[in-house]
């Protein structure tokens, strides 16, 4: 994006320059033009003109509304990755920056990203509002903590970047500085093979989930206390108040860390809360394991509208049937 945001930040400089300097050449011309030449003179009566007022109407707008459509195309090309990305996790805290890919490898004030590929990063920070600024990709978002922040890049050049915190942050603001290595792609491959065994991210989480007992609750049959997870990702959840929200990122860590706040329908608010059991990292890792749930999830109907699902969506998990309601779909038991 950066020869995007260039052209357009070279545009309103022109645009300013030339206003600038033509509106200069005016005021000095006037000034020596209609001086005053005697004591007592007076000045002509100025007879307004239609068409020069319309024409500083119309003119200054048309380049107003020129410099908004730019800019507006370039924002949202900015806040919109494409379909097919590397999703990588960032981490902001005092002062450093931790990256979490998903096959495991997790790396400290350095990025590594092949040249050519689409990266969306999804961020949040710690303790303090950090800002993750790579100058040289025109790129610049605030790691805000308690929420997300998805922002995305594809470097077109193998090389190393700087990386600043853009926001102070506290005392050690300056030192908290990185780099993003763009590699080759068969470099980047080898690169992610010489990592550590750890497991993927998913599978990270999925041994966190069995670890703190959530599968006792959020059973596979849609049986458990809580809504079954597979295929809630992305799906459309429908809650005890009546809302309709979409099961993201932010849906989920929300879910864990202060549960009463989105009570999904049919269900009782009785998980607890993981906040301050859980890290960060830890959270991302139940977040991916989630989102690795693909597939409808169980008891729940084919189709939420007349014509199916939306493509590429699932709708959300019922919650676990009352004795009378399976007696009366299962008479004979």
């Amino acid at each position: 994006m950066a020869g995007k945001v260039d052209a357009l930040y070279f545009f309103l400089v022109a645009v300013s320059a030339f206003f600038v300097i033509v509106i200069a050449a005016f005021v000095i011309y006037f000034g020596i033009r209609y001086r005053r030449r005697a004591h007592g003179e007076v000045g002509m009566k100025v007879v307004p003109s239609l068409a020069l007022e319309i024409a500083w109407t119309i003119i200054p707008l048309g380049l107003g509304l020129v410099m908004f459509a730019w800019g507006a195309q370039i924002y949202f090309n900015q806040t919109r990755p494409p379909a097919e990305t590397l999703d990588i996790y960032v981490v902001g805290k005092q002062w450093m920056w931790k990256f979490q890919h998903l096959d495991g490898r997790r790396e400290i004030n350095e990025l590594h990203v092949p040249v050519g590929r689409a990266v969306r990063l999804t961020g949040t920070s710690e303790d303090v509002i950090h800002s993750f600024f790579v100058p040289a990709f025109r790129l610049k978002a605030d790691v805000i903590p308690g929420r997300y922040t998805t922002l995305w890049f594809n470097a077109t050049k193998a090389g190393r970047y700087h990386l600043f915190c853009a926001e102070y942050c506290g005392t050690k603001h300056s030192g908290m500085v990185g780099t993003v290595v763009v590699m080759e792609p068969n470099e980047y491959q080898a690169w992610l093979a010489g990592g550590g065994g750890e497991g993927s991210l998913a599978s990270q989480g999925q041994k966190l989930f069995q670890d703190l007992a959530c599968i006792t609750c959020h059973r596979a049959d849609g049986q458990g206390r809580g809504p079954a997870l597979e295929g809630v990702f992305g799906s459309r959840v429908s809650l005890n108040s009546g809302q309709v929200v979409v099961a993201d990122e932010a849906y989920l860590r929300e879910s864990i860390l202060s549960p009463s706040a989105k009570i999904a329908a049919g269900f009782q608010p009785l998980m607890p809360t993981f906040q301050g059991l859980v890290s960060e990292e830890q959270l991302l890792a139940l977040i991916e394991y989630v989102k690795s749930l693909k597939g409808l999830a169980p008891s729940q109907p084919a189709a939420d509208t007349p014509g199916g699902p939306a493509p590429g969506r699932t709708t959300p998990a019922r919650g676990p049937q009352s004795p009378s309601e399976r007696q009366r779909q299962n008479p004979k038991k």
